[in-house]
């Protein structure tokens, strides 16, 4: 067999893609910072924020490439996948803008899956530990067990799980899996964008893996709430809208398996009823999941 680019044991060239939206500044500056090392190459996608970037596009190196208006972290992503493309990248890193990688996290990915490659895996992705540091939780790794997601655990510090799919950030894909599985669907905007790539590239036989030597930090949500010793990510209202709306549309797509299709519509029940009953003005974000309910069921789909 010829060696490819993304074959094991070949050089990696990876094309780090930050998604930015009205971004802070600092923590976007201490991303790039920390991320420059450790790439080929470096592409800035935002989406329509009213900031300046220019100026750390220079101190970075990095390809900057603004889209004008908000356009949803899909095609945002999309956008930095073709740039990685046209880079000649052979793998492609995916980072929101308030992540923090360690600065050995893209050598700890790409170790990881030129092995599994070796062992003759089909790998849609590897992807990094995260950290919330408000939370100090680890995020872990997601799989499904029955009618519930459950985390793997840590049986050691260099452990290689399987996972259903993986939270973006953090996530290094080679670009010939891209080319296999399909991009990021656009109209799903944000929220399930990377659990329906996820899905959709095991329904194919590529299966996603989380690394645990790869460390990251990254916010998930924008508060908490306290329930049985957790604390469970808070999104906006219009979050949850995304949330039920896009998990509709997953339901729908005819190469899900059933038993995803139950399990999602499961999720949704209880999702609903928690943050009715729990969130800040519950009402609101009752009011905006059943309006995403009935907009996936419409096939309403882009920005609210």
């Amino acid at each position: 067999m010829s060696e490819t680019p993304s074959a094991p044991g070949a050089q990696s060239r990876v094309c780090g893609v930050v998604v930015t939206f009205h971004p802070d500044i600092p923590a976007l500056t201490r991303l790039l910072e920390l991320i420059a090392p450790q790439v080929d190459s470096l592409v800035i996608v935002d989406n329509g924020s009213d900031t300046d970037l220019t100026s750390l596009k220079e101190t970075f190196h990095a390809q900057l490439e603004c889209l004008g208006e908000n356009y949803g972290i899909a095609r945002a992503q999309n956008v930095g996948i073709k740039i990685a493309r046209e880079l000649k990248a052979s793998h492609v890193l995916l980072l929101d803008q308030d992540s923090l990688p360690a600065p050995d996290m893209v050598d700890q990915l790409i170790a990881a899956e030129h092995s599994l490659r070796a062992d003759g895996k089909k790998v849609a992705a590897v992807g990094a530990n995260y950290v919330d540091p408000r939370q100090g939780e680890t995020g872990s790794f997601v799989y499904r067990d029955g009618l519930r997601l459950k985390r793997r655990p840590m049986t050691a510090p260099d452990a290689i799980v399987e996972t259903d799919f993986l939270i973006a950030s953090g996530s290094l894909t080679p670009i010939d899996v891209f080319d296999e599985v399909g991009d990021m669907v656009d109209e799903l905007f944000i929220d399930y964008v990377d659990i329906e790539w996820g899905l959709r590239a095991r329904a194919m036989g590529y299966f996603s893996y989380g690394v645990f030597s790869a460390h990251m930090e990254h916010a998930l949500g924008d508060d908490h709430i306290p329930f049985r010793g957790h604390r469970v990510p808070l999104h906006s209202p219009l979050r949850h809208y995304y949330q039920l709306r896009n998990a509709v549309w997953l339901i729908r797509q005819s190469w899900l398996p059933k038993v995803w299709t139950a399990l999602l519509v499961w999720r949704m029940f209880r999702q609903f009823l928690f943050f009715t009953a729990a969130a800040p003005k519950g009402l609101k974000h009752g009011q905006m999941m059943l309006a995403g309910i009935a907009d996936g069921l419409r096939g309403r789909m882009g920005a609210k």
